[in-house]
């Protein structure tokens, strides 16, 4: 992109600088700063590495195609260990060129205050992965955005694209590792061209003071698809998101999955939106949302059918541990053509005493019990991620299934 071109970008983003988001409790941007660089890196990763771990994050890059690692606004690890992919900071991207079209195409710059801090704060930092046409990458691309500095806002911009026939998996790990409040305020943009598909999985595990704001934009060409696992299992300040796919090309597809446990006095707003744009189009949205404390919990999906054909599904369950917690859900379906399939289905309650009761007759404590139904319900169905990456969700699920 030319000067004039970002010039253009930085101006439309400070007119939006404050301009609050449709959902979410709001928050002032402007009382977070970019942190100066860390005295060592070094010392930051040797100490968050069990962290790191939790989220999926291994320093070795053992069982990885590559690696991107930012710590608060600087990438101190880009490294790519297979053929057929690129793997490098965003900086370097809009210097080379190849990242001219998608900028800020799926997301705009302008859409709220926290988009226009990504542009406004990011340092352009933030990952940029390509997989070449016809590439199949087998093992995931790993990137972790890990913030260590107390009132710090990070603000990274992430661009993924897949390449016609390609396949990519990516694996973010998140994380805070300090005692004051931040802001996470993540912008990512994903292009899955024709036949492609891409499997992203996003793995949180912030502080109980950081506010978190991620913004995603997905476009699905032709007979692609897009595969989302989202996870959250530790209390957080806020955490409002409603990643947006298109699907514009003719069979694409789209699968959004999220498990995400709110306790403390976390509140959350966590959202899904497809829209169906193309002939033969599907989608499908699964949400599980278990509320502890003083918790609260907004889930909202929201499948749109703008063609002839086209299949989508809503699934949305809750589970409140605590009278002081709160759930709220609200799928919809929006039909803006005659020939669709359009369902959804969505139920909140308590575990249930009978199974509690049926449980601790075979031998198990009232705790053993409650973590069993806990850990049976937040089961989502994980398609297209490694079997090591599986067992790790799983391992994490059944954490904190126990500490509920």
């Amino acid at each position: 992109m030319n000067e004039v071109e970002l010039e253009e970008l930085r101006k439309r983003a400070e007119a939006a600088l404050s301009k609050p988001a449709a959902y979410g409790p709001d928050v002032d941007v402007t009382q977070f700063s970019v942190p100066p660089p860390p005295t060592s890196y070094e010392e930051i990763l040797s100490a968050s590495s069990h962290l790191l771990a939790s989220v999926g994050v291994d320093l070795t890059g053992r069982g990885s195609a590559g690696t991107y690692l930012q710590v608060d606004e600087e990438a101190v690890e880009v490294e790519v260990r297979t053929p057929g992919l690129r793997v490098l900071n965003l900086q370097q991207a809009l210097e080379e060129g190849i990242v001219d079209g998608y900028l800020w195409r799926a997301v705009p710059v302008d859409a709220d205050k926290y988009t226009a801090a990504a542009e406004l704060f990011g340092r352009r930092q933030g990952y940029v992965v390509i997989v070449e046409r016809g590439a199949k990458i087998e093992t995931p691309v790993q990137t972790c955005l890990l913030m260590s500095a107390p009132g710090a806002i990070q603000a990274p911009h992430n661009i993924v694209i897949v390449e016609e026939g390609a396949e990519l998996h990516v694996v973010t790990g998140c994380l805070t590792m300090m005692e004051r409040a931040g802001l996470h305020a993540g912008v990512s943009e994903f292009y899955v061209k024709r036949g492609g598909k891409l499997t992203y999985t996003m793995i949180h595990a912030w502080d109980e003071q950081t506010h978190v704001r991620p913004r995603t934009g997905v476009v699905v060409e032709e007979g692609g698809q897009y595969i989302s696992h989202y996870v959250n299992m530790t209390p957080t300040a806020s955490l409002q998101t409603d990643p947006k796919v298109w699907l514009v090309g003719r069979g694409a597809r789209a699968y959004l999955s999220s498990v995400i446990v709110a306790k403390g006095d976390s509140v959350m707003d966590v959202g899904g939106t497809v829209y169906l744009q193309a002939p033969d189009t599907s989608a499908e949205i699964v949400s599980r949302a278990v509320t502890k404390d003083r918790a609260e919990m907004i889930a909202r999906s929201l499948i749109s059918a703008e063609a002839p054909g086209v299949r989508g599904h809503i699934e949305c369950d809750g589970l409140l541990l605590s009278n002081q917690s709160r759930i709220l859900t609200l799928p919809a379906l929006d039909a803006k053509h005659s020939d669709v399939q359009l369902s959804h289905e969505a139920a909140v309650g308590k575990l249930s005493e009978d199974q509690i009761f049926y449980l601790m007759s075979r031998g198990f404590s009232e705790d053993e019990a409650t973590s069993m139904l806990v850990r049976g319900f937040m089961e989502v169905k994980l398609e297209g991620i490694p079997d090591e990456l599986r067992r790790q969700i799983e391992m994490a699920i059944s954490m904190a299934a126990a500490g509920l």
